[in-house]
């Protein structure tokens, strides 16, 4: 064979391989990302909850929420949101294609038998068996027998009691219904209608303070991680998305600044003082709380802020008097309420208004890049500390790499003002930074409590049944029967005789 024969069949072979290449290739359906940019949008499911996505007084909020609308933002997509009730519905939409990431508090371990792709982990929780303080407290699994026991349906609860259930206590029994989350569950624990709920451990925390008298009294499992969620059926570019965000610096201050604003509030709990707080907004709150109204509409605040407010400096005592000569239900000092025109401090309706209007003018007085909800507590922490030694936080936070317009940071900065090296550094000198920090972290419970309390008066005058009552579907899982023996089937052929 000659060797310009020889070349012709070599280019001949190339160009037909080429030629399939690109007959496959064309073939090839678009990968999953390029489709999701090419349509402009992204839906991502999640779960209506205190821990993920709900409605507030300012609109759509909740820590995965927050999360989710960054991603798209990173994106350059718009963002639909998918709510659905529970894991079986997420993922349903993953796998039909009507949503693309499940974002809902889900951990690896509660999905591990669907077919699904994973983000990286950025949180992890555990499962927690929840009683009623002052009742007999389980100690074991074994212990829930001798109670009533409740989870939400298709929850993954529900498959951890199964797993428990089929592994460990074939007699474990329990009640499960699809039209109660764990907020319900923990009030009919607190009612005394259920003995124990399971629930999740980031979860127990944001309810601990509205419902003092539960506690926790086992976990239940290891611990878990929390990841998005993704069809495995796709391919895993949309995947290498989620890595590419949550690896970045920016994400990762994100996060920092989202758990300090769900959690950073809730890490220390006061059980006599939570109980306290309750008993009072029962008692005395209701006397002053047209006083508390009129100030807000007036000074552009949530009313129940300035009650929380009222409760951290005084309990609502129009007649409290501290050692240093502040007085009154805001506890104004004689300088303080001659500055708002105050002529009386321990009349109730002028200490509101004047304690009301100072931190106004506090709040007004901050830098414009300081924003909500920032921009509150700060002034919060300003009418305790004073403005003077806020600032001087502020600035001590910028020369430390910290940003001086969060929260966040500068909470962290403000005890160091108790110390002299740092404090030296500063115009106003010594202060007690810690009294500040655990002032505005007292009012922000009272005042989620406050919120709290008034959404549940509002639930139960909106709902025409007995909310006593609970009258629910429930579906009772029974303990597991011992199988019956199996029957040996006689394999061998009839006689045809």
């Amino acid at each position: 064979m000659t060797p310009l024969l020889n070349t012709i069949r070599t280019t001949r072979r190339v160009l037909i391989t080429l030629v399939c290449v690109l007959a496959l290739t064309g073939s090839v359906r678009p990968y999953l990302f390029d489709k999701i940019m090419d349509s402009g949008s992204i839906t991502i499911v999640t779960r209506n909850n205190p821990t993920t996505y709900y409605e507030d007084r300012h609109g759509s909020t909740g820590y995965e929420y927050e999360l989710i609308k960054e991603f798209a933002d990173y994106l350059g997509l718009e963002l639909n949101l998918l709510v659905v009730a529970n894991l079986q519905e997420a993922m349903e939409a993953l796998d039909s294609g009507e949503a693309h990431i499940a974002a809902a508090g889900f951990t690896k371990e509660q999905t591990s038998g669907y077919p699904v792709l994973y983000g990286p982990a950025y949180s992890s929780m555990t499962e927690q068996i929840i009683y009623r303080l002052r009742t007999p407290k389980p100690e074991s699994i074994e212990d829930l027998q001798n109670g009533r026991l409740m989870v939400p349906a298709k929850s993954r609860h529900a498959s951890t009691l199964r797993h428990w259930q089929r592994e460990e206590l074939p007699s474990l029994s329990w009640r499960e219904s699809s039209e109660l989350e764990a907020s319900d569950l923990l009030q009919m624990v607190s009612d005394r209608e259920l003995d124990f709920t399971l629930v999740n451990s980031n979860e127990f925390r944001l309810m601990r303070s509205y419902l003092p008298n539960l506690d926790v009294a086992f976990s239940l499992g290891e611990v878990q991680t929390v990841a998005w969620v993704m069809p495995k059926l796709a391919d895993s570019s949309l995947r290498d998305k989620t890595f590419d965000f949550f690896y970045r610096p920016e994400t990762g201050v994100l996060m920092a600044e989202l758990s300090e604003r769900f959690y950073g509030h809730v890490t220390q709990f006061d059980y006599v003082g939570a109980h306290r707080f309750l008993r009072q907004s029962r008692r005395a709150l209701p006397r002053y709380q047209d006083d508390f109204e009129k100030a807000a509409k007036t000074f552009g605040f949530d009313w129940r802020l300035l009650a929380a407010m009222g409760y951290q400096e005084s309990h609502w005592n129009p007649r409290a008097r501290s050692f240093t000569g502040v007085r009154g239900l805001m506890m104004l000092t004689q300088r303080t309420a001659e500055e708002m025109g105050i002529e009386n401090r321990l009349d109730p309706a002028q200490s509101i208004r004047g304690g009301s209007k100072y931190v106004a003018g506090l709040r007004k007085r901050l830098d414009e890049s300081v924003k909500e909800p920032d921009r509150t507590w700060m002034a919060l922490a300003a009418y305790n500390v004073g403005f003077g030694h806020l600032e001087d936080a502020r600035r001590l936070a910028e020369k430390m790499g910290k940003n001086p317009d969060l929260w966040i940071d500068v909470k962290d900065v403000l005890p160091l003002l108790s110390q002299q090296r740092y404090y030296k550094q500063t115009r106003y000198g010594y202060a007690r930074g810690q009294e500040p920090v655990t002032y505005v972290q007292n009012i922000r419970r009272y005042y989620d409590v406050l919120i709290w309390n008034e959404e549940q008066v509002i639930a139960v005058s909106e709902d025409e049944s007995d909310i006593d009552d609970f009258d629910v579907p429930v579906t009772v899982i029974p303990p597991l029967l011992e199988l019956e023996p199996e029957i040996e089937l006689n394999t061998e052929a009839p006689s045809l005789n």
